[in-house]
């Protein structure tokens, strides 16, 4: 079973940034489509972004052209940098197999708040 370990989370003021990072407990990383979901208090689990094992991208529309996923093979590792963050992105952050996320595969994610 694949773990994933979300960090880089924390408090930032609206407009500032952070980056994200995931490791993943597996040698074939490479082959995987990977994304990052967030969950906000009250609401679903939503997807944030995707990344193929090609590289290939997709965002939901309210954070496009704000945050940028990104990938490192060689560390096992997914990233999500958040810039221009807003109030509403305050969630906790969590990595996944992308487009369907394992059932078993939820870590502990990392909380986001945005506020000033």
């Amino acid at each position: 079973q694949v773990q994933f370990v979300e960090s880089g989370g924390g408090l930032v003021q609206p407009g500032g940034s952070l980056r994200l990072s995931c490791a993943a407990s597996t040698n074939f990383f490479r082959i995987l489509d990977m994304g990052w979901y967030r969950q906000a208090p009250g609401k679903q689990r939503e997807l944030v972004a995707g990344i193929g094992s090609g590289g290939a991208t997709t965002y939901a529309d309210s954070v496009m052209g704000r945050f940028t996923i990104s990938r490192d093979n060689a560390k096992n590792t997914v990233y999500l940098q958040m810039n221009t963050l807003k109030p509403e992105d305050t969630a906790i952050y969590y990595c996944n197999y992308w487009p369907k996320p394992g059932f078993d595969s939820w870590g502990q994610g990392t909380q986001v708040t945005v506020s000033s």
